[in-house]
């Protein structure tokens, strides 16, 4: 029931509950009265004193009976609520094994209590899971990038002694092939390390209004010198009122070079690729789609896992870290693909930071 503005009225379930009974009580005495004026007057005061009386009785019974079946269900059911709010999740009301409404609001209300502590308890153990999660793949971090390092100077000093002996070789000696694979592969187990190291610890980015128009074509520029002689053609479609985007240039310039090389690697001869950039209402997005291979259904749930990779010389590590990149903006990255026809990642960026994505690295 609606009242006036400002006014709060709160009528007691009591008084609503009696209201009908005492109105059918009044309508009942009425038409006695109307009844006992038939009746001699000798007699007619007896039969109103007996009447009142019942009505009387009937009303303390109803009272009685009100206070017993629904007040106190009511008032243990406003003190269990008051205990769970507390953060009490193992209260439980004693009404619930009643056969009729009130029983059944009881066996409800244990019921939420049930499901919430059960909630509860599941995100406690997500919660150590991930937390438990987060500290091994800490330590493997740490170990990775002491690792690295470690490693990465005697590479350095091997790649060396290989040119050194390279230059010192005939022209026409076969060897020389040989050494250029063996550069190759040390030049792959390079660009391992740096990836593994830009995973384990990465770069502070630093996020700024820029425009990411700009941004998306020095990737597309880089992408295509990549391309060399390949039949492939990269577009790029930037979008006309963008306006400036908060985000850190060479970060989503990372994340978007190597969206366009592992389109470039997921067409086997000629093919397309377009970049475009769109303006979304408060998100700019850059969507890189290529006419490649597609990827497969099994593959999919898994690409963006660390080290996961269906390339033979791949390190699992660019797309995943992509993603970081892209949450430290605040942002998401998508996949469409379908086999045979190709894939689409779309990358969403808030134009001005969420101030809570900085806090989640």
């Amino acid at each position: 029931m609606k009242t006036a503005p400002g006014l709060d009225v709160h009528i007691h379930w009591r008084f609503k509950a009696i209201l009908p009974v005492a109105a059918t009580l009044l309508a009942g005495i009425a038409l006695f009265f109307w009844v006992t004026l038939s009746i001699p007057p000798s007699d007619r005061r007896t039969v109103l004193l007996v009447a009142a009386g019942g009505a009387v009785a009937i009303c303390a019974v109803l009272l009685v009976v009100l206070a017993v079946l629904v007040h106190r269900p009511l008032l243990e059911l406003r003190e269990k609520i008051a205990r769970l709010e507390q953060g009490d999740l193992n209260v439980t009301v004693s009404f619930a094994g009643r056969r009729d409404e009130i029983g059944e609001l009881g066996r409800s209300f244990n019921a939420m209590v049930r499901q919430l502590r059960e909630s509860q308890e599941q995100i406690q153990q997500l919660h150590r899971t991930q937390m438990s999660r987060a500290e091994h793949l800490a330590t493997l971090g740490e170990l990775a990038a002491g690792l690295a390092h470690e490693i990465r100077n005697p590479l350095a000093g091997i790649a060396g002694v290989i040119q050194i002996i390279g230059r010192d070789l005939p022209p026409g000696s076969p060897t020389r092939e040989i050494l250029k694979e063996v550069e190759q592969e040390v030049h792959h187990i390079q660009k391992i390390l740096n990836e593994l190291l830009d995973y384990a610890r990465p770069k502070p980015l630093q996020l700024r209004p820029a425009d990411l128009n700009a941004t998306a074509e020095r990737a597309v520029s880089l992408a295509r010198q990549q391309i060399a002689s390949r039949p492939i053609e990269i577009e790029f479609r930037p979008a006309a009122e963008v306006g400036l985007v908060e985000h850190d240039p060479d970060g989503i310039q990372q994340v978007l070079l190597n969206l366009l090389l592992n389109a470039l690697q997921a067409i086997p001869r000629e093919g397309r690729i377009v970049v475009e950039v769109h303006n979304e209402g408060s998100y700019a997005t850059v969507a890189v789609t290529d006419s490649g291979c597609g990827i497969a259904p099994e593959h999919l749930p898994n690409i963006f896992k660390p080290f996961y990779t269906t390339k033979g010389k791949g390190t699992g590590l660019g797309l995943s870290l992509a993603r970081r990149i892209v949450e430290f903006h605040g942002g998401r990255i998508q996949v469409e693909t379908e086999v045979g026809r190709g894939s689409t990642f779309r990358v969403w960026l808030p134009k001005r930071k969420i101030a809570s994505a900085a806090a989640q690295t």
